[in-house]
Parts: structure tokens; sequence; C-alpha cells
């Protein structure tokens, strides 16, 4: 594969896949070595080698080169065109029958046995997706929890964690590890300060949660365009250098993809055992279930709700590092696109409750991924929201939440 300067060589594995990464958006020439083929294979169609495919970055584009007997009217601009009968239906043009379709049996159990390793490889990547999901959800759960406030500039502290830590890997020349700690560090601070500034003196004034809903609506908008002025509208990447390769079974994954999962499940353990196994962890539940029962009972609310927006935004600006390296791309609205699935995490998981974030997460990101394989990849976030509308026809609360008397 060739373009932008760049020359990359890849060898398909055993079902027939394969894959380059490259480090420029553009145009890129694909030319399969015909020579490499299995003995008595040929393309179906031999002029559409070599050919051209155009490349995002954090994104996938596929080169597919069917194997089977040529098809009629294939081979590039000297074929002959096909002519039509007179039901118009499409005729070689040499009279004979035929379905252009057929493959030889070899190049069909090679697509079976492809189309199920993918099926293997968008689980893996779902339970990826999701478990970085839920590193941003959950924070965003355990303040509804403790506060009741939906807080829509919650994206934005994901937004802001990729941003750090490309700032300084980057620009400051910092190695990842320490810009992904700084960046969690800044998130951390940016959560303290908010509430400390605008969310704690509203609470005080007693302004009502629509109000308060309100504000982080124009505090998102506000954060968003000052990300756009800073870093501008292009495609940024943390790390520009091709990663490499983990295979686990059939399943491939980028090694940046790989630590990124042992962190969030770290992460994610250490904020069960704080929930359920230190004192404060349990404060915070008891404030999440009854806010006046809590505080009469000798629990200081404030200081736990201002814990809880230091622990979500740190949490939401991990979330934001791990994702922008799984994705290979942020963007300064990184955060806005991801808050409606964190929204459905939450919903679906049980509203209040960081273990139904978790869990909502995961299935979320299950739907997002595993629905390509029958709608068109653009749609994948449609489906996961559909999936949240019949999952709360059916169970309002979500799958971990207690149902509420109303009236």
């Amino acid at each position: 594969m060739e373009g932008e300067g760049q020359s990359v060589e890849a060898t398909t594995d055993g079902t027939g896949r394969w894959s380059a990464a490259v480090t420029a958006a553009g145009e890129y020439t694909v030319t399969l070595d015909e020579a490499t083929l299995p003995a008595g294979e040929t393309l179906r169609d031999p002029g559409s080698n070599p050919r051209t495919v155009t490349v995002d970055l954090g994104g996938t584009t596929g080169a597919l080169f069917p194997l089977g007997e040529p098809a009629a009217g294939a081979g590039g601009p000297t074929s002959e065109a096909p002519t039509t009968d007179d039901g118009g239906a499409a005729v070689p043009p040499d009279g004979q029958g035929g379905d252009e379709a057929d493959v030889a049996p070899e190049s069909a159990a090679a697509e079976r046995a492809g189309t199920s390793g993918r099926a293997v490889q968008l689980v893996a990547s779902g339970l990826i997706f999701g478990l970085l999901l839920a590193l941003a959800s959950v924070g965003l759960s355990l303040l509804y929890g403790t506060t009741g406030l939906s807080n829509f500039a919650h994206g934005e502290q994901v937004t802001l964690g990729a941003l750090l830590a490309y700032f300084f890997v980057q620009v400051q020349g910092l190695s990842l590890p320490l810009a992904g700690a700084l960046a969690v560090l800044g998130g951390m601070v940016s959560g303290y300060l908010q509430d400390r500034g605008i969310w704690g003196p509203l609470r005080r004034r007693g302004v009502g949660l629509v109000q308060q809903i309100i504000v982080t609506i124009g505090l998102s908008l506000s954060l968003q365009y000052t990300f756009n002025l800073l870093a501008g509208g292009g495609v940024l990447r943390i790390v520009t250098s091709s990663p490499g390769i983990v295979r686990v079974g059939p399943v491939r994954l980028t090694e940046q993809s790989a630590v990124s999962v042992a962190i969030a499940v770290l992460v994610l353990l250490g904020i069960g055992y704080f929930l359920t196994g230190t004192r404060t962890g349990r404060a915070t539940r008891a404030v999440a279930d009854n806010a006046a029962l809590a505080a009469a009972s000798g629990i200081a609310v404030d200081r736990i709700v201002r814990l809880v927006w230091t622990l979500g935004a740190g949490l939401a600006a991990l979330g934001g590092v791990l994702l922008a390296l799984y994705l290979n791309a942020t963007r300064w609205n990184m955060g806005t696109a991801l808050l409606l699935l964190m929204f459905a995490a939450v919903t679906l998981g049980g509203l209040g409750t960081a273990f139904g974030a978790l869990v909502g997460s995961l299935v979320i990101g299950l739907v997002v991924e595993l629905s390509t394989l029958v709608i068109p990849s653009d749609m994948r976030y449609a489906a996961a929201l559909l999936i949240l509308i019949l999952v709360l026809l059916l169970r309002p609360q979500g799958i971990l939440g207690r149902a509420e008397r109303i009236g």
C-alpha cells in the first residue's frame, strides 16, 4: 500500500483478513500481489487491482479483493459490457448463463470464516469500548445520584483529558504515562474548581435543578468553542507512531488498546472497592440514596458532593485519554459526540448507580460494535439509542435501578 509518502506491506491471516496502519490521511493505492494467491485462486475482478482508497485518521477503510472465477464484464475498461435479455436480467456477452457471484468452495468457506472472525473481533472491540466508556460514565452517574443533576458539560471533561494529554505529549514532549497522569490531575482540578466556583454557590442559593441543567448546557457550549479556538477543528493524535499489534487468539488489538483495557479494569475495580469497602465510599452511597437522611446522620453532604465532582471529572479525563488512544484520534468536540452514549449507559444501567453505569456501558459498547454487522457503521450510535428506548419501555428503572412509586 503506497501513498502520502508511505509504503506499507501486510500479509493476510488464515481467514483472508489483513490490516495496515498509516500515520497520515489521504489517498492510498492498494496492490494485491497475485503471485501470492493460493493455488487455483484468481481475482474475481482483476481490473480492481490495484485500487485507490481514501483513508481518514481514527477510522478504518476497507479494501476487498474477492476471489473466484472472473465475472463477466470484469477486468477494467477493455472488458465487454454485459447485455440484457428481454426480461432485463444481465447476461454474459457470450450468451452463456451463470451466476456472476459464484466463487470456489474454498473462497466461500473463507468468507464464512471471515464473518465469524469479524464477529469475534467486534465483540472484543465492543467490550473494550464499553469499559472505556464506563470510566467516563461512572462520574456522570454518581453526580446524578448525589445531586440529581444531569450534567450536559460532562462530555467536555472527556475532551479536556484527551486535549491535555495531546498537549503534554506533542507540545511539551512528556512521556505518555506522565502526560496521562497530568491530564487526569487537570480533570480533577477542573471538577473541584467547578463545584467550588459554580455548583456549590448555586446549591446554597437554592437554585432549582432545571436552572442548573440550563447552566450545564451553557457551560458545555462555552467549553466546546474554547477548545475549538485553542486546539483547532482538525483531528489530533496523542501518539503519531504506528502502534504494535497484539494477538489474543482470533482477536487483534493494538498495544495501546491492551494497556488501556488493563488500566480501565484496575480503575473500575478500585472504584468498586472505594464505594463498598471504604467509609467515604459508603457515605457517598448514603448521600446518593437519601441526602437528607445522610445529613441527619452526621455525613457532611457538601464535602461528599465536592468529592464526587472532583473524582467524576478525573475519571472522565482518564476516559478521554484512553478513548483518544483507542480511537487513535481526538477532536475539540470528542466528548460531545460521546455524551449521548454516556447518558444512554447510565440510564440503561440505572440512574445514580455506579455499577449500573458499568453494566450499561458494556451493553452500549457491544451494541455499537455488533450493529455494524447488519447496518452501516455511520448508524451504530443510533442503534445503541434504539436499544435504550426498547429497554426503558420494558424496564423504566434500568437494568440495576430500583422501581419507584410515583404519586
